[in-house]
């Protein structure tokens, strides 16, 4: 046998508890051929000396969102922005790609008041300013204008009674409804640049975390984007759950809705396949819409949830039916609360043991809510790096009670949950190492500890975004650990997270990214 590709002088740390170190991988037709003595003396088309680098699995990013972070990178950021006038100042400069002025990056914590409508107003008109946490928005008045009134009914408004422009929610929706679709060229080349971006951090497959509706979907064609797009990593697409739709089935199947041609959890191959069915349930803590069971403290908003609770409900258990895995986006401990009710509703109507169902974002998860996460065998899919970008803002609204329990971590596994890492970018920081570190460490960018308690271990926190997130995945078989069968799916490190100090864990260098025995990120041309 002769392979394709063999690594040898490294310090692989597979995560297989099988055969749990090795210093040389085989590789064949995109998959590990073996390791260690099994390879070390077959010849190979081409042999790569690591020369002592770190060999991991490719990291999973359970919960991203490609084709609003590549949007994200062309479009106008306004994140350096400190005052109201310098962002009117470059809005009234930027150049259009359409009849919309589309603006990334707002973040009221960080400016000198928050946008209104009447501050885009001087920049002209169509301007749509994206709020970072993407749950909400700030639009020019003419925008305003044309909206319905039921949807502006609950919106901020001025001293002089009229709306601010501030729009969340479902009314950020409808305002998105008006600019979007956009075309199937332009969401393939933002995938292949949010790909992209993945790779340099070592991320073999990202979860796109809700295409063809909802709040993140760009148009109802979405899915052809991703079979359009050169992508350099696997993908897995989440669809929303607004894409259900009645069906005429036969009696004995029990399915009420579903999507179009029965397609569910499972279906197409090892570089683009469809995951979950997305929902949502509340909002975010950024614009403070993630439903909690008592106020954000010093306000008088507890959040809200997304929808009608029933219509909601409803699509949990008709998803379920329909043979889904469902993640269910609950960031607030009250929508927690609803998210678990239902999901174990389904499964007394319909039991299903291993539907692996999960819960996105998990944000602040009460003590007493941990036990119904184990017995439900529901899967949290955390964003670590928020605690580190927002932490310091997250634990002042939460208050000194509970802003221990947001992001869990050392909590879950000791209950025995399966933990899953991912990024939700561009909302933070995509980069799976910047995140490790966060679990280890749990201090905020500005040193702020942020539930210490729920710290864990190094080899803990890589197996959230190695073995974990492929669980969360349902691709355990082809992922998350360095085997032989699996997917030749690896990030080759300049040190060991294991083993160096954990300050140091976010700046190792990603010296390569390797996607079935192919390099789509090599910074060390490891490949020449």
């Amino acid at each position: 046998m002769i392979l394709d590709l063999k690594f040898v002088r490294g310090r692989v740390v597979t995560m297989d508890p099988a055969h749990p170190v090795a210093s040389v991988i085989g590789v064949w037709a995109g998959r590990i051929a073996g390791l260690d003595d099994d390879v070390a003396d077959l010849p190979a088309r081409r042999v790569v000396d690591l020369g002592g680098a770190t060999v991991l699995p490719g990291f999973i990013d359970a919960h991203n969102h490609l084709a609003w972070a590549g949007r994200a990178s062309r479009t106008l950021d306004i994140s350096a922005c400190r005052t109201v006038a310098q962002v009117v100042d470059l809005l009234r400069v930027a150049t259009r790609s359409s009849d919309w002025l589309e603006v990334a990056g707002y973040d009221h914590r960080t400016l000198d008041r928050p946008l209104t409508s009447r501050d885009l107003d001087r920049a002209g008109t169509r301007v749509y300013v994206q709020d970072l946490s993407g749950h909400a928005c700030v639009v020019s008045s003419d925008v305003l204008a044309v909206l319905p009134g039921h949807v502006l009914r609950d919106a901020p408004r001025g001293d002089d009674g009229a709306p601010t422009g501030f729009l969340a929610e479902g009314a950020q929706t409808a305002v998105r409804a008006l600019r979007l679709p956009y075309s199937l060229d332009d969401i393939a080349a933002d995938v292949e640049l949010g790909a992209r971006q993945c790779a340099r951090e070592g991320v073999v497959l990202a979860a796109e975390a809700g295409v063809g509706g909802g709040l993140i979907g760009s148009s109802p064609l979405e899915v052809e984007a991703y079979q359009r797009a050169a992508l350099p990593i696997r993908v897995q697409l989440m669809v929303s759950a607004d894409r259900l739709q009645p069906v005429a089935a036969h009696a004995d199947d029990g399915v009420r809705r579903a999507v179009p041609l029965g397609l569910r959890t499972g279906f197409g191959g090892d570089w683009l396949s469809i995951g979950p069915l997305k929902l949502w349930t509340d909002g975010g803590m950024i614009a403070r819409t993630a439903a909690l069971t008592w106020p954000y403290e010093g306000m008088d908003t507890a959040g809200q949830l997304q929808d009608d609770p029933d219509l909601m409900r409803a699509a949990i258990l008709d998803g379920h039916t329909a043979g889904w895995q469902l993640a269910v986006h609950a960031i607030g401990d009250r929508a927690v609360d609803f998210a678990l009710d239902a999901l174990a509703d389904a499964q007394a109507a319909h039991p299903r043991p291993d539907a692996r169902h999960r819960i996105e974002h998990c944000g602040l998860v009460r003590p007493e809510q941990l036990d119904r996460i184990a017995d439900l065998r529901v899967i949290p899919v955390i964003q670590p790096t928020f605690l580190h970008a927002y932490g310091d803002d997250y634990s002042r609204v939460m208050g000194p009670e509970r802003a221990p329990w947001m992001y869990r971590g050392r909590a879950f596994l000791d209950r025995g949950i399966t933990v899953a890492g991912s990024s939700d970018r561009p909302v933070a920081d995509g980069a799976p190492l910047r995140a490790i570190q966060f679990m280890v460490e749990r201090l905020s960018g500005s040193g702020l500890p942020v539930g210490p308690d729920e710290a864990v271990t190094a080899r803990e926190a890589v197996a959230a975004y190695t073995t974990g997130a492929a669980r969360a995945c349902r691709v355990e078989d082809r992922l998350g650990t360095i085997t032989p069968g699996k997917l030749a799916d690896l990030v080759v490190l300049a040190d060991d997270p294991l083993t160096c100090d954990p300050a140091r864990i976010a700046d190792i260098d990603v010296l390569a990214t390797v996607v079935g025995g192919t390099f789509p990120h090599d910074r060390a041309a490891l490949a020449r």
